[in-house]
């Protein structure tokens, strides 16, 4: 398979980049690593006349702890730029773990944050532990910036509120006193495999009481969902086997998936039970004895 023709642009700042997609409108796509565009532009599900790249734009690649702010994370980071960031490891290791079950390492050497959000593919791995962190995203065009909640911004598979002439620029996980956060992924083989079900959740422990609980369902639904009234089920409980067990069947009934051929809707729910049990305990545990 062979790329189509197409015209290409590696502006040096983020404000050009931004003028630039203004300027060409629907004829422009962003290209960041490339993972996704490049493939589809290859099979012909993507036929962008103008490719603007974002190779420049160094100060998208940081990764960095702000005080009163939180984790901050340029979308041009990769997937392994988040496996061995010192800053997540420390602080959020289950982003880092996340990224380490996503694709090839070939793979995870290029592609980038910013895409794999912006692809907004149900089944990506990222978005589950962000949103369950409760991180936000900076988007930026030629009408200023804006921030959001990472929850609010998918619309459905492969869509989003990003407007044409607009770039994520970073990825924000605010400070919180979580106790602990887990992802838990399940694919048809060992490593690189999209999700067949994606399960995150963060959860804050006082003694023995749930304080805080988010729970995040990827591959189970157009776009990526929290489990809310597990979340108010388990606020201000006693922690459990019972209570978690009682909870992965909650989640299970608030997901919405479908069956295809990585599998059916019946596989998934009953996956979501499990998961979120499992999930749950390992998260408690990371900082509760």
């Amino acid at each position: 398979m062979y790329l189509p023709d197409f015209d290409y642009y590696a502006p040096d700042s983020l404000a050009e980049t931004c003028e630039a997609l203004d300027r060409f409108g629907s004829k422009a796509m962003v290209l960041a690593g490339g993972t996704d565009v490049i493939a589809k532009m290859k099979s012909g599900l993507l036929t962008p006349e103008i490719l603007i790249s974002l190779k420049k734009l160094e100060n998208l690649k940081k990764i960095e702890y702000v005080t009163g702010k939180g984790v901050v994370i340029g979308a041009r980071a990769t997937h392994n730029d988040l496996v061995n960031s010192p800053i997540l490891n420390d602080k959020y290791l289950s982003v880092s773990e996340a990224a380490h079950h996503m694709a090839s390492n070939q793979i995870r050497n290029i592609g980038t944050v910013g895409g794999n959000l912006c692809s907004a593919v149900p089944s990506a791995d990222l978005p589950p532990i962000l949103i369950a962190l409760g991180a936000t995203i900076k988007l930026v065009g030629t009408n200023g910036e804006r921030m959001m909640l990472l929850e609010d911004l998918f619309t459905g598979p492969m869509k989003t509120l990003i407007a044409h002439n607009e770039i994520l620029a970073e990825i924000v996980i605010p400070d919180q006193a979580s106790t602990g956060s887990n992802y838990i992924k399940f694919g048809l083989r060992r490593s690189g495999a999209l999700a067949v079900v994606g399960l995150a959740v963060a959860v804050t422990v006082n003694g023995e009481t749930i304080t805080e609980a988010k729970i995040t369902i990827g591959a189970a639904a157009p776009t990526p969902i929290r489990a809310r009234e597990t979340e108010n089920f388990l606020r201000g409980k006693i922690i459990s086997d019972d209570l978690l067990a009682e909870a992965g069947v909650m989640a299970s009934g608030e997901s919405k998936p479908i069956s295809d051929i990585r599998g059916s809707a019946e596989y998934r729910r009953d996956l979501i039970r499990v998961f979120t049990k499992r999930a749950l305990r390992k998260a408690i545990n990371e900082g509760h004895i």
